[in-house]
């Protein structure tokens, strides 16, 4: 072991340590539990991502410190009721890798980046799970799990073979959901026909290669942006929002659009 590796090593137990005291001595961190630390496991993460959509070096390496916080202490938690602990999290999660890298660590070949992804699908089936659909967790958000549901349905042939047919399955999962409006269905019924349109349009997002996760989040950005330009323009102009016709904020809005192209 080097003296980066050594060092690496002791900050890390120092760090554990620090967990570890902080789970006897202060009441805020005793208090918590798995389940109450959800919550903050989910925000911390979404800051990580924040600050690599920003490219902000300092801030993801802060972040990562935040996020990292959050495994150690669940592995501190559940050393606590002998459940398991760090060392195991660690050597589970460095066979794992060593097994699914076999093209690193073995003999395989393997030349280009999507045969490191079949070939990865393929040593998962072989860890006891039943469908290609498993490992993809519950709690991811909707649009990016479907298209996680749909990446994986496709590794095994379950997909169109071209782009337009995927273009008209959202037209036809459209007007499905214009008949049921007009015909006045059940909500339920409404909302299961809005269901399928969102999945169609996030495997054409597939077939784009988009991450509709991601294009999504920018549009939404976009769209903040924009609108907090209007309310700019109606506080330079001594005017109230809620005062303000639709047709009025229309043509700031229309303006500030024109804007955001003519800098791009």
């Amino acid at each position: 072991m080097n003296d980066s590796d050594k060092l690496l090593a002791d900050k890390f137990i120092e760090f554990v340590n620090v967990v570890k005291r902080l789970r006897k001595e202060c009441p805020w961190d005793i208090e918590q539990t798995h389940s109450s630390l959800r919550r903050c496991l989910l925000e911390e993460t979404y800051e990580v991502l924040e600050a690599i959509d920003n490219n902000d070096m300092t801030e993801l390496r802060k972040e990562l410190g935040d996020l990292m916080l959050q495994v150690v202490f669940h592995g501190v938690m559940a050393e606590e009721t002998n459940d398991f602990n760090l060392i195991q999290v660690i050597d589970q999660e460095t066979a794992k890798l060593i097994y699914r890298h076999p093209h690193v660590f073995g003999d395989a070949v393997i030349t280009n980046s999507d045969d490191v992804k079949t070939n990865w699908e393929k040593l998962k089936k072989h860890e006891g799970r039943n469908s290609v659909l498993d490992g993809i967790p519950k709690e991811l958000p909707a649009l990016f799990r479907a298209y996680r549901v749909q990446e994986k349905a496709a590794k095994v042939g379950f997909d169109w073979k071209d782009v337009k047919p995927v273009y008209d399955k959202i037209l036809e999962e459209i007007n499905e959901l214009k008949y049921n409006i007009e015909h006045r269905e059940s909500q339920d019924k409404i909302e299961d026909e809005f269901g399928d349109v969102l999945f169609s349009i996030v495997n054409y997002a597939r077939f784009l290669k988009i991450n509709p996760e991601d294009a999504l989040r920018k549009t939404i950005e976009k769209f903040m942006s924009r609108f907090q330009k209007i309310e700019e323009y109606a506080k330079a102009n001594n005017l109230e929002l809620d005062h303000m016709t639709l047709e009025e904020m229309d043509e700031v809005w229309v303006k500030v659009k024109n804007s955001f192209k003519n800098s791009n």
